[in-house]
């Protein structure tokens, strides 16, 4: 199981970055991540209030804060802007232009055949009277022009035109049917028609000067129809009714009626615009920024409380925070989409990727504060929320293996019969029915779930980016066919089967602690490498005389101290992750090459301030396994020195080792707790006593 102990360890001295420093980096990544991922809302106000008609009302009661105009239902009001449609008139503009043409072509002709009459003596009472014919003339044009000449009915009638056309004639405004109205054919037909029964004595005078003079002055103006509409459009109210301030709108425990609804959609309108108009960018930008300010913070503290290796990195922090923010921007860019739903976004890939790599616990945390993060973003509220939360603990609890792909896809499917029910639990709960259960959204759940599928390609690639070890990659490094295992294997026998004997005392002490089996055991296979370069001075490969013989004690313990670093050497070239690197330099910490340190001292006792050269580098073990293997490593080798070991001679030797360490203080970053520890002892008693067949002494027999 992966923890947080599987970071790597710097190599370097702490005192190559101040510890101010690296708080000032750690804030920064911090507020870097608050900063872009508050910049996504400043749009996006929200109503504080989730509701749905025949929903009940889980709030306190609600009182109007101000007078609030109530909505029309939207279908009314569609309905009623669709009736203003269909009924706008076709608008048609009197020219004046040509009632004045007709005008002044009529005066000239008229006062030319009224001086040809007076030549010819025809027409006496025109002659007598030329007034009263001029005046009836004008009256007759005025008043066929003033009602409106159409150029043609019919023509009106095939372009679809309706019955009912307004007319503008300067300000003055009026509604008539075409059957109304007079074409010039019917101008004339009137005209001869009524003539003849005035009081006229020369009615075919005028009818001579009359009968050409109409010409159709009623245009169709698109322009003016289009203004008509939308001024008839804009007239339509969309409210029906108004809730007086501190008016109740609904109690707690009713039911959200249709009208209810109608005086909520209202509120809700009111409040989004208000907030729009009086709120600006930066105190919108303030709020969210202390919003998220707040999940990223209690992020740090948590991480920083329970992983303090992994808060001590910066690049484990950008691995953490990248979520939060990747997230935020994939939500942002799903909810301005027409065509996608949010449910679209795979949260489940966080903790399937997390806990590869940290802990469970990490794993469900981080996932917490994306969708936490996130629900500030979408408008699907506390459904979301809450199916995405679900869907990271079934996660969790299900220990999705992406080893096992036939084992991975089952859970898949698992987790989207969660989803499922999860999601149908809460349509019926809102008052649906199987019937009105929205079942795109269940498709898009789907896809969701399809898309965890991106974890396994993700996982080596972030594995590469960010220095993390996944159990593929240590199942494949604990094969003993790699070349550094082989080669160790060939040319170090005894350390190879040391090492043989510490990855499995190793792993049976993390299972049985609850740390990372896998990558003990892995590190334990690799631990001691640095021994490939000069086998023959470790006791565990010598066959015949021992060269330290030839050297004095100081030059023994570099060579002895000197696999460590030879270690590190062979490791990088072999290109072997960090992780891995870090065993070898810990897993003799700063402890003291003993044997050979006596030995000088023994022959210098006036020099035993030089302590500092029989000392490994270190740096001391930082996690447990790193203090498991540790342990394994040197309770196994000092078994090895063991002659016929009784049980308790071994116990002894294993606990004196134990103490060892704890009192050089080997152990002070380990983590480990004492109950754990006494764990660890248990295993390596059972095991060294299995290996080296050490039998109970019973009492003889009196």
């Amino acid at each position: 199981m992966p923890t947080d102990q599987t970071l790597p360890i710097q190599s370097s001295s702490p005192n190559t970055r101040s510890r101010l420093t690296r708080r000032l980096l750690r804030w920064l990544l911090g507020i870097s991540a608050v900063v872009i991922i508050s910049l996504l809302y400043p749009n996006n106000l929200k109503f504080p209030f989730e509701f749905d008609r025949g929903q009940t009302w889980r709030y306190s009661d609600l009182k109007a804060p101000y007078d609030i105009p109530v909505l029309k239902p939207t279908e009314t009001l569609e309905a009623e802007l669709e009736q203003v449609k269909q009924s706008a008139n076709p608008v048609y503009r009197i020219d004046q232009n040509v009632v004045r043409d007709a005008r002044a072509r009529f005066l000239k002709d008229f006062q030319t055949s009224l001086d040809s009459a007076k030549v010819r003596g025809e027409n006496p009472d025109v002659i007598r009277n030329p007034e009263r014919h001029r005046h009836y003339g004008l009256r007759v044009l005025d008043k066929l022009y003033n009602q409106g000449i159409i150029r043609a009915r019919s023509e009106e009638e095939r372009n679809g035109m309706a019955t009912l056309i307004t007319i503008l004639n300067g300000n003055e405004q009026r509604e008539r049917t075409l059957t109304q109205l007079r074409t010039p054919g019917d101008a004339r037909a009137w005209l001869q028609d009524s003539l003849f029964y005035t009081s006229l004595k020369s009615p075919e005078f005028l009818l001579d000067l009359l009968e050409n003079r109409f010409n159709h002055n009623l245009f169709y103006s698109d322009s003016l129809t289009q203004k008509l509409k939308t001024d008839a459009l804009a007239a339509v109210t969309p409210y029906d009714g108004l809730v007086r301030k501190g008016e109740t709108i609904i109690k707690r425990g009713e039911t959200v009626t249709g009208k209810i609804n109608q005086q909520l959609l209202s509120y809700r309108r009111l409040y989004n615009e208000s907030l729009s108009t009086q709120t600006t960018f930066w105190s919108v930008f303030g709020g969210y920024a202390v919003q998220i300010g707040l999940v990223v913070l209690l992020l740090f503290f948590y991480v920083r409380s329970f992983f303090p290796l992994l808060y001590s990195r910066l690049k484990n922090l950008v691995f953490i925070l990248m979520w939060l923010v990747l997230y935020a921007l994939l939500v942002r860019t799903l909810e301005l989409s027409p065509d996608l739903s949010t449910y679209l976004v795979p949260f489940c890939i966080v903790p399937i990727v997390m806990r590869i790599f940290f802990t469970e616990r990490l794993a469900f945390f981080v996932h917490v504060a994306v969708v936490l993060t996130a629900s500030f973003l979408t408008t699907l509220g506390y459904h979301f929320v809450f199916l995405s939360i679900m869907a990271g603990v079934v996660v969790i609890v299900m220990d999705i293996d992406t080893r096992d792909y036939g084992r991975f896809l089952r859970s898949l499917m698992l987790l989207f019969a969660f989803y499922f029910v999860g999601f149908i639990g809460l349509e019926l709960m809102r008052g649906g029915s199987w019937s009105t259960v929205n079942y795109k959204i269940i498709a898009w759940i789907g896809l969701n779930v399809f898309l965890c599928l991106l974890s396994i390609p993700l996982i080596p690639v972030l594995e590469r980016i960010f220095g993390f070890i996944s159990p593929i990659t240590l199942g494949e490094l604990s094969d003993m066919n790699r070349p550094l295992l082989e080669k160790l294997a060939r040319q170090a026998a005894g350390t190879w089967q040391h090492s043989l004997n510490v990855a499995n005392m190793s792993e049976q002490a993390a299972r049985a602690v609850g740390a990372d089996a896998l990558l003990v055991k892995t590190a334990a296979l690799y631990h001691d490498i640095g021994k490939i370069s000069n086998p023959g001075f470790y006791i565990e490969n010598q066959s015949g005389p021992n060269p330290h013989e030839k050297l004095n004690p100081k030059e023994s313990a570099a060579i002895i101290i000197g696999h460590v670093s030879e270690g590190v050497k062979l490791a990088k070239q072999a290109k072997l992750p960090d992780v891995l690197i870090d065993f070898i330099r810990t897993h003799h910490g700063t402890t003291r090459a003993e044997f050979f340190y006596r030995s000088y001292i023994k022959g210098h006792p006036e020099r035993e301030a030089e302590e500092a050269d029989f000392l490994y580098p270190g740096p001391r073990p930082a996690t447990k396994e790193q203090t498991i293997l540790m342990l394994a490593d040197s309770t196994e080798a000092a078994a090895k020195s063991l002659k016929n070991p009784s049980q308790e001679t071994l116990f002894d030797m294993i606990d004196g080792i134990i103490q060892g360490k704890l009192a050089s203080g080997q152990l002070k970053h380990s983590r480990l707790t004492f109950q754990e520890l006494e764990a660890c002892r248990k295993v390596f008693r059972s095991f060294l006593q299995s290996v080296h067949q050490v039998r109970i002494a019973y009492p003889e027999e009196e």
